[in-house]
Formats: C-alpha cells, sequence, structure tokens
C-alpha cells in the first residue's frame, strides 16, 4: 500500500478536503421555480458517499431572470436556505466538503437544456410565464442562434453585483464550505470579460480593466460577505475561442489574487463553442499548470479525466492541485474508492464513507483476489 496525492488532503483556508478528487458542478435540470428537490438530495449524496473530497452542487443561480433553463437552481430567496440546508447537511455526513457554484447566464438565458432539444423558449413550449422572463447582458449582442438580450443600465450592474453577495449570504446560512464564481462559459461574467460580447462605452467595457470590472465588484462583495474562514474560487475560460487568450488569464489571476481568491477552476470556451478538442483524455490540463505556473495560484484541472493514474500523474507532476471529474462519475459516482484500490492506495476502502467502507472491505478479506490492487488495476485502460 502506498501514499498517494490524489488522496492526500489539501487546506483551502480553514476548510480541509480529505483527498483531491472534485465532483464538479453537473446541471440537472430539475429545480422546480429555482428551488432544489429530492433528486439534487439524492444526486449529491451519492457523491459524497463514493468518496469525493469536495462536491459541488450544480451553477445555481442568484437571480430568477439568471437562469439558463426552466430546471435550473436558484438562491435568490432566503425561503430556499433550509432546502439547501437539507442538502449540506447530507453531503457532509457521508463525509464530503459541500461547495456551491453561483452564476448568471446572462444572454445564454431562457433556453431549452441540450437533452430537451436546445435553442430559446419560446410560446410553442407552453412554459407559463416565458415572455416576462428577461434576458440581458453587458451589451445588445446575441450567442449565435439565441434572441438579441436587452443591455444592462449601470444601475442594474450594480443591483446584480448586490444579488451575488445575498446568494453568498445565503450559501453561507445554508452551510456550503466552498464557493465557486462562474465566470467561464460564455455566461454573464464571462460576456463582460469578452469583447466578442462586450461593446459597452462606459466604465465597464472598452479596456481589459473595464471589462473586469464587474468580475472585481462582485469578488469583493462576495469576500466581505463570505466568511473569511471559507475559500473563494473562481471558474474561467481560460481560453474562449473568441479572441480571450491564455495571457488574458495570466493577467487577470493575478490581479484577481489580492482580493481572496484561492484557487482558479480552469476551464475554456463557451463563448461560441468549444475551442479545444473535447476528444482527447485531459485536454485542458495545460491550462491549469500554465496559470499555476505563471500566476502561482492554486488551480483546479478539468475535462475527460478519466483514469486513476492519470489523474494521480497531473497532481504528481504539479500540474494542478485539485482534479474535477463530471462525466466520469455520472457514469460511476464510486470512481474515488475504485482509484484508491487501482492505486494501491494505503487509505483502502476507508475513501468511502464509514459503513459503506467497512462492508468493502469484510468483502477484501473473504475475496482478497476479487479486491485486490493488482486486480483493479488490471481492469484499467
Amino acid at each position: 500500500m502506498t501514499k498517494t496525492k490524489l488522496f492526500s488532503e489539501l487546506r483551502l483556508r480553514d476548510v480541509v478536503l480529505k483527498n483531491r478528487i472534485v465532483a464538479s458542478p453537473m446541471w440537472q435540470y430539475k429545480g422546480l421555480d429555482g428551488h432544489p428537490t429530492d433528486w439534487h438530495l439524492m444526486n449529491l449524496g451519492r457523491l459524497a458517499d463514493g468518496g469525493s473530497g469536495l462536491v459541488f452542487q450544480e451553477g445555481t443561480t442568484v437571480s430568477r431572470s439568471g437562469r439558463g433553463t426552466v430546471g435550473d437552481l436558484g438562491i435568490w430567496d432566503d425561503e430556499m436556505i433550509p432546502e439547501y440546508a437539507r442538502i449540506t447537511a447530507l453531503v457532509r455526513a457521508n463525509g464530503a466538503v459541500p461547495g456551491i457554484q453561483l452564476m448568471h447566464a446572462g444572454r445564454k438565458g431562457r433556453v431549452m437544456s441540450a437533452s430537451d432539444g436546445g435553442g430559446s423558449i419560446t410560446a410553442d413550449h407552453g412554459i407559463a410565464g416565458w415572455d416576462e422572463w428577461d434576458v440581458v447582458a453587458p451589451s445588445a449582442v446575441a450567442h449565435a442562434g439565441l434572441p438579441v438580450p436587452r443591455a444592462l443600465s449601470r444601475s442594474e450592474i450594480l443591483s446584480l453585483v448586490d444579488e451575488w453577495i445575498a446568494a453568498a449570504r445565503r450559501a453561507d446560512a445554508a452551510g456550503y464550505d466552498v464557493l465557486d464564481i462562474h465566470g467561464a462559459h460564455g455566461y454573464l461574467i464571462h460576456q463582460f470579460l469578452s469583447e466578442a460580447s462586450n461593446i459597452r462605452t462606459d466604465d465597464y467595457g472598452g479596456s481589459p480593466e473595464n471589462r473586469a470590472r464587474f468580475l472585481v465588484e462582485i469578488i469583493e462583495g462576495v469576500r466581505s460577505a463570505w466568511p473569511a474562514s471559507k475559500p473563494l474560487l473562481l471558474r474561467l475560460s481560460v481560453v474562449d475561442g473568441a479572441g480571450w487568450e491564455i495571457e488574458d488569464s495570466i493577467k487577470l489571476v493575478s490581479r484577481l489574487a489580492p482580493l481572496g481568491v484561492d484557487l482558479i477552476d480552469c476551464s475554456a470556451g463557451g463563448m461560441v463553442g468549444p475551442s479545444l478538442a473535447a476528444s482527447i483524455y485531459g485536454y485542458q490540463v495545460h491550462l491549469a499548470e500554465a496559470i499555476r505556473r505563471a500566476t502561482r495560484m492554486a488551480t483546479s484541472a478539468v475535462g475527460l479525466i478519466v483514469h486513476a493514474q492519470q489523474a494521480e500523474d497531473i497532481l504528481q507532476r504539479g500540474r494542478a492541485d485539485l482534479v474535477f471529474l463530471a462525466r466520469e462519475l455520472m457514469y460511476n459516482p464510486n470512481w474515488p474508492i475504485d482509484a484508491a484500490q487501482k492505486l494501491g492506495d494505503e487509505k483502502g476502502f476507508s475513501v468511502a464513507n464509514h459503513r459503506t467502507g467497512y462492508f468493502l472491505g469484510r468483502r477484501a478479506t473473504v475475496m482478497p483476489d476479487l479486491c485486490s490492487s493488482t486486480f483493479y488495476r488490471a481492469t484499467e485502460v
């Protein structure tokens, strides 16, 4: 048995993750007017039970109009706090740290989910109140195939910053220990950052400093409301295929580091579509590595991280501090338990919560050949 990097602890402020495996925010499209349901309780609970150190709730909107689809979750009302507290309690009871990602869809709002056909919602979909759903953006510039959004006024921008701050307070009250600001994938913050979607001529547009102003104000506001003991993450499209390059991200991260951001969640694309080949294992890892080396900021890697040894190598080589898994955890929520066996980590089945680990450990005593790390490694391509 060995000690692996994948199953080593990571401390972010006062929060200690038991391992470096993160269940990435994954949209479920199961919300009811923004409220979570038993589906979310089940889904996030099983990810925690499967051994992930940090389990993120899907992108959760700071306002009702900030939803991308009718099934998106939101945290715009104090009445929602007890509903989310139920989820965080279950995640924590199963040994994981509960995290939440806050977002606003901006001009990518009021759409059908991809699994429901995608495209903008119209009267033909029969969704009540669809025509009262205000789609806003920095500028009246449409995302490909979607209607032209309404440009935000200055006062509305300031109100949105306040909504992010209020959402962060609610997230803390609900028991989340890690907060991730979604500034990627063509959503509202990213729309402000990009010259492709922000053609404003006031102090929220034009220069890189002005285009980053909205994000800076959100980070400063959220950090003032989010406890100093809890870490704050930021998801960025490090490159977006629409003119934003890695050099832009390095400059931005260097500017944000003193504001209290603890880790950069490194992704890509979303402004005009995927910008990298998403059929290559670990196709975005080099972005996390570049940001980490240039800024000395902690980073996470995401994007077709599938195999245990692949994840271990990313961490051992200092390419990132955390690995985010999404579709691989949809395929196998118990991936962390499996990875510990394949790597022969000394934690063994204790990666799972106590009860699950106990019974899997008992099985190993009566079926040592089946449960050996040699057997598990032989099953990994």
